[in-house]
């Protein structure tokens, strides 16, 4: 395809922009139906739709980009693949076959082929799917039908700077309940966070940490992100808790932590009042890959990790590798990457 697109790659941010195609696909009686590429980007579903009044929806994020030979590949699908059918089933919607999931993903970036940024611009093809419940309901229970999706979006990088230490606040808030759905990807855990995140930003925070629900002593996650931490003897530690959503840059930094730079590597509690155990921290998620701890603010008293302007040197080479291996600079473990042909 050789479209172009009038874009200032340099100059994208993080919003939507609307591209030519995306994929809709119906599930009706019992199946899903084989699924197509449309131009429309509007939505019409039953005003009885359980994804409208009871929150049946789930989502996920991830990216293509663009190689220097101009190849395109997407990172690590099959895992977002797994996460959506875990999100799927703890809200008993059908599950989206691998295979279907990962193909729908390739058609969306093959259709869009001309939004895909060229290399070196530090921006990507965001993609987009979700699922939620439609049909004509009314009672609490399963939806009639449901629709998957996949758009997708050219963003820009995350830091327009360079990357920079930012500071957190711990909220009083919770982001999920101990046995609720904090560990999948479901719109209401957002909608949940946009107060206490607006609070944060008003008092001159980046965003805000949740603890864990049950005894607010344990962190677990940052903003929309998952935490890390470097400890003084070289670990890289991560909270692990039911309620924290299993974030496929989390698990692909720890393998790089423990393959690439011969770190051990720990998942375990982390607790708020032992951050000085950690010389830098950081936040991770599909948007940034990684943001930077500069301090994080607990009970009035801002504890700094390794400096609120300047990089740590682990983190930066957990950041510069795993960002090599998505755009090919990199080798890739086996399984990572899906060349889009």
């Amino acid at each position: 395809m050789n479209k172009t697109v009038n874009l200032d790659w340099g100059k994208l941010g993080f919003s939507y922009i609307k591209t030519d195609f995306r994929y809709v696909s119906y599930w009706k009686d019992g199946k899903w139906d084989d699924g197509k590429l449309v131009e429309d980007n509007m939505v019409t579903i039953s005003e009885g739709s359980t994804a409208l009044h009871y929150g049946q929806q789930c989502f996920e994020g991830l990216k293509a980009y663009r190689t220097k030979d101009g190849k395109i590949q997407l990172f690590r699908p099959d895992q977002n693949a797994k996460r959506m059918n875990s999100s799927c089933r703890r809200l008993m919607m059908p599950e989206i076959p691998e295979e279907k999931f990962i193909d729908a993903c390739i058609q969306v970036v093959k259709a869009n082929e001309h939004f895909v940024p060229p290399y070196g611009t530090g921006a990507s093809l965001y993609l987009r799917p979700y699922v939620i419940g439609i049909g004509d309901n009314l009672g609490v229970k399963p939806a009639p039908e449901y629709l998957f999706s996949v758009f997708c979006c050219p963003v820009g990088p995350y830091f327009k700077g360079g990357m920079q230490p930012v500071n957190f606040t711990v909220s009083d808030y919770d982001r999920a309940a101990p046995y609720g759905t904090g560990g999948v990807k479901v719109g209401g855990n957002y909608a949940a966070s946009l107060l206490p995140h607006e609070q944060a930003v008003k008092r001159g925070f980046a965003d805000c940490i949740y603890l864990d629900p049950a005894t607010h002593t344990k962190i677990e996650e940052v903003g929309a992100a998952n935490f890390f931490g470097i400890t003084k003897d070289n670990k890289f530690v991560t909270p692990k808790s039911p309620s924290i959503l299993p974030s496929i840059t989390k698990y692909s930094l720890m393998h790089i932590a423990k393959e690439y730079l011969g770190m051990e590597v720990e998942e375990r509690d982390v607790y708020i009042d032992k951050l000085d155990e950690f010389v830098e921290a950081g936040a991770c998620g599909t948007a940034a890959v990684i943001t930077p701890i500069g301090g994080i603010e607990y009970k009035g008293k801002l504890h700094v990790f390794y400096s609120q302007t300047e990089v740590g040197p682990i983190t930066k080479k957990l950041y510069n590798t795993l960002v090599a291996i998505q755009l090919g600079d990199e080798k890739a473990p086996e399984g990572w990457i899906v060349e889009v042909k």
